[in-house]
């Protein structure tokens, strides 16, 4: 059968941009291990008002697609809301690591308050995915912090009450990503504009099967099974899943999970507190959206547009998660040890027990 151009077109355009921001997000990784990360408490705050900047800076700039979330410099642009995504981890765990912080209800309204500033400006870029990515791991870093779990229970439900809310801040395309989650339709059946994009996902990572076409070869010869917007960025997953199969996202499942582990474990040898809360917030980043966007692929969460951590097309992205994997190395390899005033939830359970 011929080669799908549809979902692997034969320019090496694609891959020569993702070669150079391959090697970007290297050099990244390995700058971001140098500097001792606890220097990075003292800059955590002003990071996170330049990454606030850069989120109001995009409405400067003209939209591409209908959406504001680039700033670009002639060929060269960059979204700010990726460098929100750990200029907002650095800021939340230097507030956290006062041991007062944690302690009362009220004191963590602030934490919300820096959480919904990004989330507000980045929903109304619009993108709705990378706006939701900040909830999650504001809770797993709240609860790594020793929060009590009456108080995130109470904050969760004000997350629920406060959705009517959310809804009306919405587009009317971002609404219509989540109503296509409950009008999902069966294979043969014509799909609406709101289900196409879900339905082909689906389709064309079915079409893989157990090993992929990059075994077994295409398993249908029409062209427009394999048309998938989005392919090389949002929906990649599907695209993974149509060339090796079952067996090779799997595995690819299996990376993820690996890094999630390793993230974990820097974690739980950190005694550090900034260093700890940091590990916390960038391995949640990785696992929620990881979960985020391979849900949505398959239809059990709704479009939101959010990539695939070191998978998806695209340099912000990917140099990004460059700097992750570097902030976690470099926690790694410094561990360290400091006698604090009960700053993690190990303490706090162990004086309750």
């Amino acid at each position: 059968m011929a080669r799908c151009e549809e979902l692997y077109p034969s320019n090496v355009h694609y891959l020569g941009q993702q070669v150079v921001w391959s090697a970007l997000a290297g050099l990244m990784a390995l700058a971001a291990t140098i500097p001792n990360y606890r220097v990075l408490a003292r800059w955590s705050y002003m990071a996170l008002l330049f990454s606030l900047a850069l989120l109001v800076a995009v409405y400067l700039f003209p939209p591409v697609n209908g959406a504001r979330r680039w700033i670009r410099f002639g060929p060269v642009g960059f979204q700010p809301s990726e460098l929100a995504k750990v200029a907002f981890i650095l800021g939340l765990a230097h507030y956290l690591t006062s041991a007062e912080n944690w302690r009362r209800l009220s004191s963590l309204l602030l934490p919300l308050g820096l959480t919904l500033l990004p989330v507000l400006l980045i929903l109304h870029e619009p993108d709705l995915g990378t706006a939701l990515i900040f909830l999650p791991v504001l809770f797993a870093m709240l609860w790594a912090a020793g929060a009590r779990r009456a108080d995130l229970a109470i904050l969760a439900l004000a997350g629920l009450l406060a959705l009517p809310l959310l809804w009306t801040q919405m587009s009317r395309e971002q609404r219509s990503r989540v109503t296509a989650l409950f009008e999902q339709i069966g294979p043969g059946q014509p799909a609406t504009a709101d289900t196409y994009q879900l339905r082909q996902a689906k389709q064309v990572l079915l079409l893989g099967g157990l090993w992929g076409s990059l075994l077994a070869g295409q398993t249908v010869d029409d062209p427009g099974a394999y048309h998938l917007p989005e392919a090389r960025s949002d929906f990649i997953f599907a695209v993974i899943g149509e060339r090796l199969g079952l067996a090779g996202i799997g595995a690819m499942l299996c990376l993820y999970a690996v890094m999630v582990w390793q993230g974990t474990a820097i974690a739980l040898r950190t005694r550090e507190p900034f260093g700890r809360l940091v590990a916390v917030g960038l391995t949640s980043l990785v696992g929620f959206q990881t979960l985020i966007n391979t849900g949505m692929t398959v239809g059990l969460l709704p479009v939101t547009g959010l990539s695939l951590p070191l998978a998806s097309y695209g340099g912000s992205g990917l140099v990004t998660y460059g700097l992750v994997i570097g902030l976690l190395w470099n926690i790694g390899i410094r561990p360290g040890y400091e006698v604090t005033k009960e700053p993690f939830r190990y303490v706090l359970e162990r004086g309750t027990s």
